[in-house]
């Protein structure tokens, strides 16, 4: 840095500030203020022209005057002209007054930008970096279009000084953080991989930082730097704290850029080369040693940044999850800081662990630990400590230690933060059900949950038991008799008597035959609850109550009574009149036959996966799926435990209607809600969660479906009958589509069913049937609002030449839609050759007087015409080699966005359209599937395979058709699925 010459030291500024510091009250603060600010606008307006150092003066005291918090609105031309100064303190004045108070809006952004170009271009190095650190500071969007070019040629010249080197990367990385599509990628970006070969150890540390952000985007550009990676942090490990002492700190070599250094290489598998790999490996060992090594100095500082880089090592060991010797040492290392006197040290080991205890190589390694975590979980003082401690015992919990783990989480919910309680009771409830060998224990320990934690119990939690019981016979009696005793509490939860009252109804008569549970018994018990209740669970016991009379005649005559009272009948809740009066008169008309059809027992209900396992990963937030489904799958005849046997009609392939990823929850029959409103006519018959309340009938979803449910054609030409052509505007008459079109489009590339859009004004829901290159879809807007929407005009528009690709008639729809009410558009669609844009569906209404349009895509992509076709291992192979041209092949190599299942996988490749052929690849993790796109003008064969790496993360997808465009998009839309 140029020394700071005579006069520099600015003495009318050091007054200034003096001043300012000896005033005694706010008023004479701003009054001298004032004073300053009229005394230098009168010099900068004078006729006589200031120097560089009165300059540099004046808008210091400027600069000083606004981090008091005052308002600045002059001297910006005078801190430009400072830029064009060749003294070192007047430039970098200049510069920091732009950085503070230019905003990217200035006029005067352009005068900066010629200044910054020519200090780029001085090859003065102090004069660079100012200019490099000006363009980082303001990272402007017009500061990256004006230099994002020149930056990284300033980075990889070979005369460029390490300073400027340093800065040139820092730069970059804060643009490409800011505008990353402003950062051309070009041959510049093989050579900045280079720099982490460079002697100056600042170059490699700003160079890693800045390969760690840009090769998450772009991971196959860098590739290379692997090696050169593992080489620098087996030089920084292995060296002593003598030879790095510039960068040695408190005895650790170069702590911040090893940590870097560690970060950068969980971007990537494994290295494939033996030798990166075993050198890779040797630095870990390296590290785990040196963490048993005595420390070299008692100062907080040592230990800081020693552990730093052993948990960064941990976590790269973690994301390899192939080395299970060095998985075991860390789980060990770990291990030991469980009991370490510091929280954060604690902390984060078992956060560490947490993750540890989901590798099959390291989990009975982490068993060992279990009495240390629990103690934790009853000791720990710090609440998010407690929360770790909890979050570990949940991922160590296994067939083994399921009831000691649930009994220690029970014990500790007593006592347990309001913060952390729901989580714990929803943990609670999974290990009970998914280590449930005798279901008696799976029911006790819920009903403990309810009573300890009752208002933490979310409805999830007690529609799961119930679904549970009423699917296992060999439990309901257990369950009737247990959940009669634990209603004769005193002060019992109001989620008690809903399980209760519902499974009573169902099967009181089980444990009727004891005196002391007689029905009239059973009904007094309940009945005595009821006045206590909320509407909701009212509804739910009149429910019971009717089911009673089925049950035992015996209680007709005082249920009667309870039905007939004018509490009931003349109630002020509409839903508890209702049925009291429909109940009534249903149990005074119908006879015993009828009475016993309508009341009979409900069945068991389909297997889904967990309603509570899929509220715990929504309440934990995206990439948690993992931390929850391990991948750990107990051997078991029942994959999810209380459900039915799956027959082959369940693992077939899917209909158009199934939840391809299995996240639907079905919540047990019981007592409808009120409607409130007419929002709530509107039901959300795609919804990932169960609804509010249970109901007596089919689910929202179920009705929904069989009361539209499309009439089967007889042959696939029926698909297209009675055609009513519409209106179809240009795309010139429409706007663009709405911003997050695309991933609506993504959703139902796999799937046929579901919510299309919805705002707080209209839903559009979409079901939807293909048979060769025939469709039906339709199409139901719902009016989520009370007020009537005028002038409805729904439109399919064809951009470009999609209306010679695809041909699309529509039915005409009311143009008034009322408040709460749905209404349904069919449109009949043929594909007459193949086609990549999907059509645009133009929907424009007046809603209160004010016009509303929006523009979506219609979720109609090639692959809908699929064909899935079947053929043995010989005829794939052949065909597979048949289209072996470069152009009629499509491979993309891609990490994995969601949880790696083959289930799921398989599950979603169906409802691609492709069969899927057994025992063709030699390995049998791979996936391969064959079928046929059929256009009215020519077949397109296809043929497929995705071959997962579970412990990469990643996917590889060939996809090979007959014609090229087909391969790619197809390729496009299948990756982008998992």
């Amino acid at each position: 840095m140029p020394a700071v010459s005579k006069g520099d030291g600015m003495r009318g500024l050091a007054v200034f500030i003096s001043d300012i510091r000896n005033c005694k009250s706010k008023e004479a603060e701003i009054k001298r203020i004032n004073k300053e600010l009229a005394n230098i606008r009168s010099k900068f307006k004078g006729d006589k022209a200031l120097d560089g150092y009165s300059k540099k003066k004046y808008v210091c005291k400027l600069l000083f005057i606004f981090l008091l918090g005052h308002d600045i609105d002059f001297g910006h031309m005078e801190a430009v002209n400072l830029l064009s100064s060749n003294k070192y303190t007047e430039k970098q004045i200049g510069y920091l007054f732009i950085s503070v108070l230019v905003n990217s809006n200035s006029e005067l952004i352009r005068l900066i930008n010629n200044a910054i170009k020519n200090d780029l271009a001085s090859r003065n190095p102090t004069f660079m970096c100012l200019a490099l650190h000006c363009i980082a500071n303001v990272g402007s969007r017009e500061m990256g279009e004006a230099f994002a070019a020149d930056i990284p040629r300033i980075l990889v010249a070979g005369d460029s000084m390490d300073s400027v080197k340093q800065s040139a990367a820092l730069c970059l990385l804060r643009l490409y953080k800011a505008s990353p599509d402003l950062v051309p990628m070009g041959e510049w970006t093989a050579r900045v991989v280079h720099l982490l070969n460079d002697q100056h150890m600042g170059v490699v540390t700003a160079a890693v930082s800045l390969i760690t952000c840009l090769c998450k985007k772009n991971p196959d550009d860098f590739k290379t730097c692997i090696s050169l990676a593992v080489s620098r942090l087996s030089r920084i490990v292995s060296s002593a704290s003598t030879d790095l002492q510039d960068y040695t700190y408190y005895f650790v070599p170069a702590p911040w850029l090893s940590v870097k250094l560690l970060r950068l290489l969980q971007c990537y598998p494994p290295p494939e080369d033996a030798a990166v790999k075993g050198r890779l490996v040797e630095c870990l060992e390296t590290v785990l040693n040196k963490a048993q090594e005595p420390p070299k100095s008692k100062k907080v500082q040592h230990s800081n940044a020693k552990n730093a880089i052993l948990f960064e090592t941990i976590s790269l060991i973690i994301h390899y999850d192939s080395e299970p010797n060095l998985l075991v040492r860390a789980c060990n290392q770990l291990g030991q800081f469980l009991q370490h006197r510091e929280t954060n040290l604690r902390y984060l080991a078992l956060e560490s662990m947490c993750t540890l205890a989901s590798s099959e190589f390291s989990h009975e390694a982490v068993k060992t630990h279990i009495d240390t975590v629990i103690n934790a979980l009853k000791t720990e003082r710090d609440v998010s400590v407690r929360q770790r401690a909890a979050d570990l015992l949940y991922a160590m919990c296994d067939r083994s230690n399921a009831k000691q783990i649930v009994s220690e989480m029970l014990r500790y919910l007593e006592t347990a933060d309001y913060a952390i309680r729901e989580e714990i009771v929803l943990k609670v409830a999974i290990l009970a059900e998914k280590y449930a060998v005798d279901y008696s224990w799976y029911v006790d320990t819920i009903l403990n949950l309810i009573r300890i934690a009752g208002d933490y119990v979310s409805e999830e939690v007690w529609y799961r038991v119930l679904q549970i019981v009423t699917n296992r016979d060999d439990v309901q009696g257990y369950a009737a008799k247990t959940v009669f005793e634990a209603l004769q509490a005193p002060a019992c939860h109001e989620n008690m008597v809903k399980v209760g009252g519902y499974i009573l109804g169902e099967f009181g008569n089980l444990i009727a035959g004891d005196p002391r549970s007689s029905p009239p018994v059973q009904f007094s018990l309940l009945h005595s609850k009821f006045h206590l209740c909320s509407v909701a669970t009212r509804a739910l016991l009149l429910s019971t109550y009717i089911k009673f009379i089925n049950l035992f005649p015996e209680t007709k005559a005082t249920i009667q009574g309870v039905l007939r009272a004018g509490s009931q009948l003349r109630n002020a809740d509409v839903e508890l009149q209702q049925r009291a009066v429909e109940y009534l008169t249903l149990s005074s008309v119908a006879s015993t036959d009828v009475l016993a059809t309508v009341l009979e027992e409900m069945p068991p209900f389909p297997e889904r996966e967990s309603s509570i396992l899929a509220k715990l990963k929504r309440k934990k937030g995206p990439g948690a799926g993992s931390a929850l489904d391990d991948g750990r799958r107990e051997p078991s005849s029942h994959d999810i435990n209380g459900g039915v046997e799956p027959t082959p009609s369940t693992v077939s392939t899917p209909s158009p209607s199934a939840d391809l990823l299995g996240l639907r929850a079905a919540p047990p029959p019981a007592a409808p809600p009120a409607p409130s409103g007419a929002g709530n006519l509107l039901v959300d018959v795609f919804s990932d969660g169960p609804a509010a309340q249970p109901s007596l009938g089919p689910t929202p979803e179920e009705a929904f479906l069989s009361e539209l449910e499309p009439p089967a054609p007889e042959s696939p030409m029926a698909l297209l009958a009675d055609p009513a052509p519409a209106a179809d505007p240009g795309p010139e008459d429409i706007g663009p589509p709405i911003p997050e079109a695309d991933e609506l489009l993504n959703k139902f590339v796999c799937r046929n069913n579901g919510v299309l859009f919805e705002n707080q004004l209209l839903q559009i829901g979409v079901k939807s049937e293909f048979r060769q290159n025939l469709g039906r879809m339709y199409l139901f807007y719902g009016n989520k609002t009370s007020v009537q929407f005028q002038n409805f005009s729904p439109t399919v528009v064809h951009p470009g030449d999609l209306q010679t690709q695809l041909a699309v008639q529509t039915k005409r729809v009311a143009s008034q839609v009322d408040g709460g009410a749905q209404v349904q558009q069919v449109l009949n669609i043929e594909c007459l050759r193949d086609f990549l844009t999907p059509p645009l569906l133009s929907v424009r209404f007046r809603y209160g007087g004010a016009p509303q349009s929006l523009t979506l895509k219609l979720p109609v992509t090639i692959n809908k015409f699929f064909q899935p076709t079947e053929m043995a291992a010989q005829d794939f192979f052949q065909r597979w080699k048949q289209l072996s041209l470069p152009q009629q092949e499509a491979q993309k190599i891609f990490k994995a966005n969601h949880p790696m299942d083959a289930e799921v996988t398989k599950a979603k490749l169906l409802g691609f359209g492709s069969a899927l052929l057994d025992n063709v690849d030699p390995n049998p993790e791979n996936f391969v599937g064959a079928g046929i796109i059929q256009t009215k003008a020519l077949q397109v064969g296809c043929l497929l395979r995705l071959e997962p790496n579970a412990q990469a993360q990643m996917y590889r997808l060939t996809l090979r058709t007959s014609k090229e465009p087909v391969s790619r998009h197809l390729c496009e839309l299948l990756a982008q699925q998992f």
